[in-house]
């Protein structure tokens, strides 16, 4: 039987060699060299599928032309919950690789198995278990008081059995948690390193396309939390989504990062309660929830995220600071954006903050990924700053450039819909975004400078 050949490449440059060594000679970083496998040996066994069609993608033909495409649109299938289906695009796609990350004790696993329960009502479903016991599992199912009725669950991390026992079941859907503990015997580096994880993933996403089976790989997250693994990870699959919220922490978002089915971005929203992970769908009204007396450094704002928007709180504190470099502190928002708008502050609003702390946060563990928010962010430090009290029953959102000019947002229309169905009654919003006809209950006044905004904001 013939020895696989192998090679040690780094992580950093690309550079390979015959064995393993500690530093890398070209690029002269340490512990960056990883193990890959550079063919099969003639002995090893292949599965069933990978042998009858060595297709990545699971089509073997000819090169056609690209109006000799079928266009005939995937059928999807829904998972059970809005919410889930919205971030991934409208419903599960057959033959698509789903990566599903999020810190520990975030809810991976069971919105996972909320999710397979009531799937396997209808169809095949597999949930393999790497790091947990079937007995760990059965007991979250029925504290959860799932239908445990017709799941299959398997604890499993050799990636040849799973395979087999999948060519077997012919799942409709199958769950590998996670896909970190998976290991393939042909190759000596141990589970979780790169070369692990990415021959385990190219595996796992060839079987899903080959069957049109829908594959979610459950992946860890490192400390400044990107997936963990090798970035090609990233590339194999079709949706990557993250789940956020810290366990202390009553809601959740599943945002979508990766989605060759859908929008990017999008936004889901869960309350994790004693049964398990409950979506909200009207995830404005949650983030709404204010106090009843009215402080200065507090306004709403209107974000798009993916395919809807969002009405969020937004606070500033502005103090005194003792030390000589004040502190700019922003929870939700873009550090780097929060001194940039400072700047203009000062320069076209005559606004001096160079000896004040300045700290901002998005309510409701929110993070706000775009340039709208840079208008309500500036009102609410003006407010807190001189102390005055906005009216709560407005809402303002704009983007602000470095010449203090106001521009118009993508989907103002939309917002300010949103705005009024939730009892909104003044909106400030740049003139590019003003509706071309007059909105019910919704007094819109459009601004094209920073200090028009001022005034209009009378602060």
């Amino acid at each position: 039987m013939a020895k696989a050949k192998t090679a040690f490449v780094c992580n950093e440059c690309g550079s390979d060699y015959a064995k393993w060594q500690g530093q890398c000679s070209d690029c002269g970083i340490w512990n960056t060299l990883v193990e890959f496998k550079l063919g099969p040996a003639s002995g090893t066994k292949r599965s069933k599928t990978q042998a009858a069609n060595a297709s990545y993608a699971g089509v073997r033909s000819e090169a056609k032309r690209l109006s000799e495409i079928d266009l005939e649109k995937t059928p999807r299938f829904t998972s059970g919950t809005s919410e889930f289906d919205r971030v991934l695009g409208g419903g599960l796609v057959p033959g698509s690789a789903i990566l599903v990350g999020g810190h520990p004790g975030a809810g991976k696993s069971t919105l996972l198995l909320q999710t397979m329960c009531h799937l396997a009502q209808d169809r095949e479903v597999l949930y393999v278990t790497g790091e947990e016991s079937p007995q760990q599992i059965a007991m979250r199912a029925h504290r959860l008081e799932l239908p445990v009725d017709r799941l299959r669950l398997m604890a499993e991390t050799n990636i040849d059995a799973l395979l087999a026992t999948a060519e077997e079941i012919k799942p409709a859907v199958m769950v590998v948690d996670s896909i970190q503990v998976m290991h393939a015997d042909d190759i000596t580096s141990a589970p979780g390193s790169v070369s692990q994880v990415r021959e385990c993933a190219a595996r796992l996403t060839r079987y899903a396309k080959l069957s049109n089976t829908v594959l979610f790989l459950v992946g860890h997250v490192t400390k400044d939390g990107s997936l963990a693994g090798p970035k090609v990870l990233e590339h194999m699959i079709d949706c990557s989504i993250l789940l956020e919220g810290d366990a202390d922490k009553r809601f959740r978002t599943l945002r979508g990062q990766k989605n060759r089915f859908g929008a990017v971005n999008e936004l889901g929203v869960f309350a994790m309660t004693d049964k398990g992970l409950r979506e909200v769908k009207n995830p404005s009204a949650i983030f709404l929830d204010r106090g009843h007396d009215a402080a200065p450094g507090s306004i709403v704002m209107a974000v798009w995220e993916g395919t809807r928007p969002l009405l969020v709180e937004i606070q500033a504190l502005v103090d005194d600071s003792s030390l000589s470099n004040p502190r700019r502190v922003a929870v939700g928002l873009e550090q780097n954006r929060l001194a940039m708008l400072l700047a203009v502050l000062h320069r076209h609003a005559g606004l001096q903050l160079g000896d004040q702390d300045v700290f901002a946060n998005v309510v409701g563990g929110v993070k706000v990924l775009e340039t709208s928010a840079d208008l309500s962010l500036l009102a609410a430090i003006v407010s807190s700053f001189k102390d005055r009290i906005l009216p709560r029953d407005w809402v303002v959102f704009g983007e602000v450039g470095l010449a203090g000019e106001i521009r118009p947002v993508p989907s103002g229309q939309e917002r300010l819909a949103e705005a009024a169905k939730h009892g909104f009654k003044h909106a400030i919003v740049p003139k590019g975004n003003m509706p071309k006809q007059p909105i019910n209950g919704l007094k819109v006044v459009g601004v094209s400078k920073l200090s028009e905004a001022m005034d209009a904001l009378q602060i």
